[in-house]
């Protein structure tokens, strides 16, 4: 598995799930300390985001027997 697929599979959806997780911590009224963060894991999932977004997936490669049915 290379780098991009890696990214296109794992760091990119983990991101968003970060950026997610910082909204529930700054919106849940239990815990001091998850709230006092939630700002932070917000902003570090979103420069995670904008970071592995930039990052091109692998392009397709076309098979030659496709070629040859058309």
């Amino acid at each position: 598995m290379t780098f991009r697929e890696m990214n296109t599979r794992w760091f990119e959806p983990g991101a968003q799930w970060v950026m997610i997780a910082g909204l529930v911590f700054l919106c849940q009224p239990w815990v001091e300390f998850l709230h006092r963060y939630g700002l932070t894991v917000i902003i570090f999932g979103l420069i995670a985001f904008i970071v592995t977004s930039h990052i091109a997936p692998e392009p397709e490669v076309e098979d030659e027997e496709e070629d040859e049915l058309y």
